[in-house]
């Protein structure tokens, strides 16, 4: 299931006058129903994206904990080469206090993106491929020691 990211900035005044929004708290509960999650992105000035932070934020302010010993696989993109590389570091970073299983890798870094997808906006390139489906393996791996 897709995610729908477009939320309100976080505001500690807005939640504390009309507590979680119901777009905040579908995506946490997306979350929580989920057996696995996968985040993947672009890169944004050396980073993740402001989207996915506030998200992040968001549903960190939810009843629970829906990132506790979920299976998380990540994954990131870029017009550069690099291929996301800092963003994947720093959502590890901002992953860390929900306690989720960020799986190590492989690590799926797709630079130039450009050239590796096609009309359609499907993945092209043969290496990227076969990382995605070794990281895919790896995740349904994570998901069955659950």
């Amino acid at each position: 299931t897709d995610a729908d990211l477009r939320l309100p900035l976080y505001d500690g005044d807005l939640e504390d006058a009309e507590g979680i929004p119901e777009p905040v708290q579908r995506l946490a509960d997306q979350i929580a129903a989920a057996d696995a999650v996968v985040i993947s992105g672009p890169e944004y000035n050396k980073g993740l994206s402001g989207v996915l932070k506030n998200a992040l934020d968001w549903v960190s302010r939810t009843e629970g904990n829906p990132w506790r010993d979920k299976p998380v696989a990540i994954m990131a993109a870029t017009g550069g080469r690099a291929g996301g590389e800092r963003t994947q570091w720093t959502l590890r970073l901002c992953l860390m206090p929900f306690r989720a299983r960020v799986l190590a890798g492989p690590e799926l870094l797709v630079g130039s993106t450009g050239d590796q997808f096609d009309a359609e906006g499907r993945l092209v390139n043969e290496r990227y491929l076969s990382v995605l489906q070794a990281l895919m393996a790896e995740l349904r791996k994570e998901i069955g020691r659950g």
